[in-house]
């Protein structure tokens, strides 16, 4: 039995031998030659894809400058050109795995038909695939069908590794074409760059800085035959997991240039000797993700990645493409504010995160230039870490409070309701004739919405609107949005920037799926306000829904760029393997308000930092330079925000319970912030957030012009006829 399936075993190899070189061995087989016929299809198909798709590379994330803060990659490759790899690392693997590989067109009859007659007779298994056949076959497995994902894929990377006749039959076709289209010199240096080696290491460029800390240039003898042997079982032969059977096989690959008379024997005994010489620990190779951007600049990288995906480059093209990645990222700017921000809150306190987001203004582009936080980005939690991306996603859950007094303000404005300049009442409280929602301990029994004011704090009977953003009573601002409308509060929100935040405040899936619309239809509205009573409408003005910080500093750009709205970019330019520029498809920057309404805006939040609630914290640093600013805290004081801007640079600080959201934070101090129990919290926008941003943009704008807010515009200054 065994002699008859040798004899079949011999036929098959003897048939894709006689099929290749059209009947010259063995032609009386040559009539099964339909296993040829039937396969060819496939065999062209494999060819294209050969040709058609490219190896996976590495991404370049890298600073506004273009200096490399994080790779993205599924395999480690380190592209090199045939004079790119030393003599050395070619001749080990020729030596081991094809020794006559410049004397065969592509599959080596001799090695194919000595290794049929051992298996046939039983003896010790031999492989007789050529490098140009393993090259085939290590292409269709790491490149053309390496995602995982993707169910074509894993039925391919199967079928190219079957060990049946039909695949080899396929597999020499591909290589004897392939042959007549590339050099051995391309095919050899191909098959150095495919290679899998282990921990992700792919290719000898990669392997020569990750194992050695050298060049595959500068590759010698020992490092080279180390790599040569481990081609045939990466994981098997890891020189970190098994230093003695890698030690061995490199050895053997040694003998085996000795034989090949490519090393002297003495050279061959004296190098066999050598350590394995590779770094200790593992490759030393560049974190996979966005952790590998370190502690400062891992959210900004997280924000860079979300951003793409977003725009439509799938993770797998991210992680593959081998782009360069230019972003906005001002390092400078990104160090100053996380050190402000842990300064305030320890990066190991359980449960606060305090976050800090900035943003240039301009009328062509909003750049972001930090996003910090005093969370470490990392994978470990109890050590700070974070790989949530808290300061831009919407992952504030207590919400910004009053700093949504500027929407309603700005509405008003729009609406005719009030001037920055005309005064507003101010009651003590307010039971609401519109919103429905309950009351509170001041209005016991009372079926609709009941607002105060901050605890403590007194006001006149009336404001100007200007003062009222600066002094920031609560019943004011619910009366102005019940006189404005919440259509008209709502869309002011969107279209000065809360896009992403309104849609996930759980009221409702994106209403705006194109990119130039910015009004709010009625029918989109709905799914934010149901009716002009809706339960939620009245505390809309104290922002306790879900939010951005990197929106809403991105708000303060929009002022501070005359009513012009761009969104939020990281991106200064993408370029592809081969340097040609990638188009990112962003949302065009849009006027959303006129520049009138906007400048006007602009000088009603003047005040804040002179005789507002941020008085004390701009005083702390010696704030002199003229900004728009706006504090804000959530219920409970489970949240507070400070949102501000100078013409130059806009950003938005948030202190929020990142983890649990429903409690409250304490304060007693910078550096001694905490979680603590729902109703004992003292927490303010004009504590921590406002410290956090001021100790900031102090220092990112130290030795900066001096640049003045825009002037106000008659038209919003008053009512017409109230002025």
């Amino acid at each position: 039995m065994r002699t008859t399936d040798g004899f079949f075993k011999l036929l098959g190899l003897c048939l894709l031998a006689g099929v290749l070189v059209a009947g010259m061995l063995f032609p009386f087989v040559g009539g099964l030659g339909v296993m040829s016929n039937q396969a060819s299809a496939t065999v062209d198909n494999m060819s294209t894809e050969l040709a058609n798709v490219p190896p996976p590379l590495v991404t370049t994330i890298t600073d506004n400058k273009g200096k490399p803060i994080a790779s993205l990659y599924d395999q480690y490759r380190v592209p090199t050109a045939p004079d790119q790899i030393s003599d050395a690392m070619k001749w080990a693997l020729i030596s081991v795995e094809d020794k006559r590989f410049y004397q065969h067109n592509g599959v080596d009859w001799k090695a194919t038909l000595r290794a049929a007659v051992s298996n046939a007779q039983g003896g010790a298994t031999q492989g007789a695939s050529s490098i140009t056949q393993q090259y085939v076959k290590n292409y269709l497995i790491n490149v053309v069908y390496w995602n995982d994902s993707n169910p074509q894929h894993i039925i391919g990377r199967q079928k190219a590794q079957e060990q049946t006749i039909a695949r080899k039959l396929k597999e020499a076709r591909i290589a004897v074409q392939l042959e007549t289209k590339m050099t051995k010199e391309e095919i050899l240096t191909g098959y150095l760059n495919t290679i899998e080696l282990s921990q992700q290491v792919f290719g000898v460029g990669a392997a020569a800085r990750s194992y050695f800390h050298t060049s595959a240039k500068k590759l010698n003898v020992a490092q080279s035959a180390l790599l040569a042997g481990m081609v045939n079982n990466p994981t098997a032969y890891d020189p970190w997991s098994y230093p003695e059977a890698a030690k061995q096989r490199r050895n053997m690959v040694i003998d085996k240039m000795v034989e090949n008379h490519k090393l002297s024997r003495e050279d061959a005994e004296r190098i066999k000797k050598q350590p394995l010489g590779v770094v200790p620990g593992g490759p030393d190779k560049p974190a996979s993700n966005c952790v590998g951007a370190g502690p400062e600049h891992g959210s900004f990288c997280q924000y860079v990645q979300d951003y793409l995906t977003r725009a439509g480059m799938s993770l797998k093209d991210l992680y593959t493409g081998g782009y360069t990645i230019r972003t906005t990222l001002d390092r400078r700017a990104n160090r100053i504010a996380k050190q402000s921000a842990e300064y305030q809150v320890a990066k190991t306190e359980p449960n606060v995160a305090n976050t800090l987001s900035l943003v240039k203004p301009g009328t062509k582009s909003h750049k972001v230039i930090a996003l910090a936080s005093n969370r470490d980005y990392g994978q470990y939690k109890a050590k700070g870490q974070s790989m949530y991306a808290l300061p831009s996603d919407v992952s504030n859950l207590g919400g910004a409070g009053s700093t949504f007094k500027m929407f309603t303000a700005a509405a008003a404005m729009q609406e005719g309701v009030a001037g920055i300049y005309d005064r507003i009442s101010v009651p003590d409280f307010h039971i609401s004739p519109i919103f429905t929602g309950g009351g509170q301990a001041a209005c016991p029994g009372s079926t609709h919405y009941c607002v105060v004011n901050y605890p403590g704090a007194t006001y006149p009977s009336t404001l100007t609107l200007q003062d009222a953003l600066a002094e920031s009573p609560n019943t004011a601002f619910v009366v102005l949005e019940e006189k404005t409308g919440m259509r008209p509060v709502v869309n002011m929100a969107r279209r000065l920037g809360m896009r992403r935040s309104l849609a996930a405040n759980g009221q409702g899936e994106p209403p705006d799926p194109k990119a130039n619309q910015i009004e709010l239809s009625n029918s989109q509205a709905e799914l934010y306000l149901p009716t002009d009573n809706w339960a939620g409408g009245g505390s809309f003005t104290l922002g306790p829904a879900a939010v951005s910080g990197l929106e809403l500093a991105n708000v303060d750009a929009t002022i501070m760029s005359g009513g012009v709205w761009c969104p939020p970019t990281p991106i200064a330019e993408v370029t592809d393997r081969n340097g040609k520029t990638v188009n990112i498809p962003e949302q065009p920057c849009q006027r959303v308000v006129p520049k009138a309404l906007a400048d006007t805006l602009a000088v009603g939040l003047s005040k804040d930092h002179t005789t507002g609630t941020a008085s004390g914290a701009a005083a702390r640093v010696g704030w002199t330079r003229p900004m728009i600013g706006k504090t804000g805290t959530a219920q409970d004081a489970k949240a507070s925000t400070f949102v501000g801007a100078t013409p130059q640079l806009a950003g938005a600080a948030m202190v929020f319970r990142p983890d649990y959201p429903y409690g409250s934070l304490c304060y007693a101090g910078p550096g001694n912030v905490r979680a603590c129990d729902i109703g004992n919290g003292n927490m303010q926008g004009a504590l921590t957030p406002a410290d956090t941003w001021y100790g900031a943009v102090s220092k990112i704008l130290a030795g900066k012009p001096v640049v003045p807010l825009p002037k106000s515009h008659p038209e919003y200054e008053h009512v017409r006829g109230t002025g």
